[in-house]
């Protein structure tokens, strides 16, 4: 029988799950939509039972296409800073807490005032911050774990484990391997806390009642999962310092293969760590939602074949959605830098792409800036990398070679870290 491995993502509008074999090609792959989160204004939250239904859908769905008794390791990756507290049987003792949940304020001041300036626990979304809120109005709690410990916790029957990754923005101090000292002034227990391993190593068989209610092999092993952004890196196949991957979706977020780790909290830069190397990145307001802003999809496909990528407009624009920015530019009053317009539609949208072409450049600049490699070659993934002749202006104005992801898919490369284990 040949070996499957199975990477289950778990995003905000559905849940992914990939089969790879011993040689990391795709056997198979499904996916169960999601219900969107409950908002009500900087408060987001999802009931954690939606997602261990649409997890066990889709491996079930799966199961249609591959032989489930044949997986060996089974790995999970779930959205970044999302937190929910559990008590010691793994049942839900509050919301999920979405990773773009920002009502914790009052809490992100507390850690501003005890935490160091490199910590990924900043912010009023960390993962930090949605405890402390969690810890104030709820009761019986054993274990504080996101999103994707939580799915792993329920196949495997054993909870409170996490990863370096994920646990990055609870505080977690990945340059030294552990829980720091400076959260003992917040007030959280010790054992709230989830024990840290690195990503991809095994920690349990699968639950033998979840096995057989999957048809998964009981032998199957649950290994340490990762966020949904670093699994989508790692499905692109990038590894050498240098090598960097950009996401042009909404917004525009980058990622550089590091030598060390490099932080830069008032500019939202921080690092994952990837075996011995990092994984450092930040991400701009400028991207997809600042052409929105002029132009519909139908627009800018229409205006695509007009482009002349080798003719540049000469305009030097910022493009960004409204007011303010985190990076490369850490500045909450900048304004869009959009004007003049030329007469042709067309020639600003080109205008506009160059502009986040030259943001993104601007990105890598300061990255190498604060200690990174030279950048070496882009790899592109999200919705504007089907474009070819922006990314012609791209390697223009970056000055590497840009090209497109094989492989785009978060659960692709959970799948990879089940197959391949801890990155080295």
């Amino acid at each position: 029988m040949t070996e499957l491995f199975v990477g289950i993502d778990v995003g905000t509008s559905g849940v992914r799950a990939c089969a790879v074999d011993a040689r990391g090609d795709i056997q198979g792959a499904a996916a169960m939509a999601l219900a969107a989160p409950r908002q009500s204004g900087n408060a987001l939250d999802q009931d954690p039972e939606l997602w261990w239904q649409a997890a066990t859908a889709a491996i079930s769905k799966l199961g249609e296409i591959i032989d489930l008794g044949a997986v060996a390791r089974i790995a999970i990756d779930g959205t970044s800073g999302t937190l929910l507290l559990i008590d010691a049987d793994g049942r839900p003792r509050s919301p999920g807490l979405m990773y773009n949940d920002a009502r914790a304020t009052h809490e992100a001041k507390r850690i501003a005032a005890v935490a160091p300036p490199e910590s990924g626990a900043h912010g009023a979304s960390s993962a930090l911050a949605k405890l402390l809120h969690l810890m104030a109005s709820t009761s019986g709690a054993r274990h504080a774990v996101h999103q994707a410990d939580w799915i792993a916790g329920r196949l495997a029957g054993r909870h409170g484990v996490s990863d370096e990754n994920n646990a990055l923005k609870l505080g977690y101090d990945p340059v030294r391997r552990c829980w720091p000292q400076w959260l003992d002034q917040l007030g959280i227990p010790p054992d709230l806390l989830p024990t840290i391993l690195v990503p991809g190593t095994p920690f349990a068989e699968i639950d033998p009642a979840v096995a057989r209610r999957l048809g998964l092999s009981s032998s199957a092993r649950i290994v340490a999962g990762t966020t949904d952004g670093v699994a989508a890196f790692i499905a692109t196949g990038a590894e050498t310092p240098g090598d960097a991957v950009t996401s042009l979706g909404t917004t525009l977020v980058v990622k550089l293969v590091a030598t060390q780790p490099i932080f830069a909290a008032d500019q939202g830069v921080y690092s994952h760590r990837l075996g011995d190397k990092w994984l450092a990145g930040g991400a701009s307001n400028s991207g997809g939602a600042a052409l929105l802003a002029h132009f519909s999809t139908e627009d800018m496909d229409r205006m695509t074949p007009l482009l002349r990528p080798d003719d540049p407009t000469g305009l030097d624009y910022y493009p960004l959605p409204k007011p303010g920015e985190r990076f490369p530019i850490a500045d909450p009053a900048l304004a869009p830098r959009i004007a003049p317009r030329p007469a042709e539609d067309h020639r600003f949208f080109q205008a506009l792409l160059e502009g986040i072409a030259g943001v993104e450049a601007l990105a890598y600049r300061r990255l190498e800036a604060l200690g990174a490699p030279t950048l070496r070659r882009v790899i592109s993934i999200g919705g504007g990398a089907r474009n070819a002749a922006w990314a012609t202006i791209r390697a223009r104005i970056i000055g590497v070679p840009v090209s497109i992801a094989t492989h785009t898919e978060a659960s692709y490369g959970t799948a990879l870290l089940a197959l391949q284990g801890p990155p080295r």
